[in-house]
């Protein structure tokens, strides 16, 4: 169980989400995307209705709707799954404050959907750290963090990790920073290398090394409904993105 986090808006969070989870479908991995993102744009990407009345995570955090009841299976992808997000979720970080146990809602809901059996569950978090992020963390098993190879990169990063050390003190003591990966890379520009430097002599191995390059098509493939894996297979960011989740499951079966 993943959580793709980073309170940093435009880093490539659910871009990531969603064509990893994409990549490991198709290599026979049963994935589900949790839209944690009240913008629902993990949503839009999978095909999965998030408008009007649609039941969202909204209500299974918030009136313990089960999780079976709004998961769906993204279109043409046999393996991939999506629980989808309305605006309705915006709501969510106040209504949860007066909630028992507020920060374990996702956890909670999770557990009990055994109605299938996931390989992994990819948790699209939204740009903040705010509770619908401390529930996803409090859920994972691990976090991914997307850095875009940009100036600031690292910014903002260290209140990050001292949330993800703050709950595995108090909340969820598996949790553990497993993979990061550098978003947006641009090969013709000294900065974007000087910031994978930076990055990997911060964390060294936690650093996936496929880097993923800035790439109309993973822009543009969200808009016709698909990730990049099925809108354009060959391109690079399709091609990077599969070679990052091949890195990503076999730390899962080295670890």
């Amino acid at each position: 169980m993943i959580a793709v986090a980073n309170q940093k808006g435009g880093v490539g969070k659910t871009t990531t989400s969603v064509n990893i989870a994409a990549a490991l479908s198709m290599h026979g991995q049963r994935v589900l995307v949790v839209d944690l993102d009240p913008q629902g744009n993990a949503s839009t990407a999978l095909a999965t209705e998030h408008r009007g009345d649609v039941p969202d995570v909204y209500q299974v955090l918030v009136d313990d709707l089960p999780m079976a009841d709004i998961v769906k299976q993204v279109p043409d992808m046999p393996n991939l799954y999506c629980a989808p997000a309305t605006i309705d979720l915006a709501g969510a970080e106040i209504e949860l404050v007066s909630l028992v146990a507020r920060e374990a809602r996702l956890r909670r809901a999770l557990a009990a959907y055994e109605a299938v059996e996931f390989d992994y569950i990819v948790i699209d978090c939204p740009p903040s750290l705010g509770l619908l992020t401390v529930n996803a963390l409090v859920a994972a098993d691990e976090v991914m963090i997307p850095i875009q190879c940009e100036y600031y990169a690292l910014e903002g990063l260290g209140q990050l990790l001292r949330n993800v050390d703050l709950i595995r003190a108090h909340l969820n003591p598996t949790l553990r920073l497993s993979t990061i990966v550098l978003t947006m890379y641009d090969g013709r520009t000294r900065l974007a290398s000087q910031v994978a430097e930076e990055v990997r002599s911060h964390f060294g191995d936690t650093v996936l090394k496929t880097v993923i390059p800035r790439s109309v098509r993973l822009s543009e493939a969200p808009s016709y409904g698909q990730s990049v894996m099925t809108y354009d297979p060959g391109s690079s960011g399709a091609m990077a993105y599969m070679d990052a989740a091949r890195e990503i499951a076999h730390r899962a079966t080295v670890s």
